[in-house]
């Protein structure tokens, strides 16, 4: 190892994003994070209602299909696909 590649900064883990357990939110928290996702997915694509995919994509969550991410830098949470 060289010692340019041993004085590179390291990320900040705290920075780092991260899944909140669907368990620690309120199901008016959840809702509206699938309605935020339905619309940002399907708001600029000429879907009529975008709100109709909401029963879906909180089924994804429910399957762990989608997760909730929060991003401690933003201070934001959304959903995602697990890693």
């Amino acid at each position: 190892m060289s010692d340019e590649a041993a004085h590179q900064p390291q990320p900040d883990p705290r920075q780092e994003k991260f899944i909140v357990d669907k368990e620690l939110l309120t199901e008016d928290q959840l809702n509206g994070l699938a309605e935020e996702y339905c619309t940002r997915l399907h708001g600029l694509n000429d879907t009529e209602n975008p709100l109709a995919e909401r029963s879906h994509v909180l089924a994804a969550i429910s399957r762990g299909d989608l997760v909730v991410w929060f991003d401690p830098v933003e201070n934001i949470a959304g959903l995602g696909a697990p890693k």
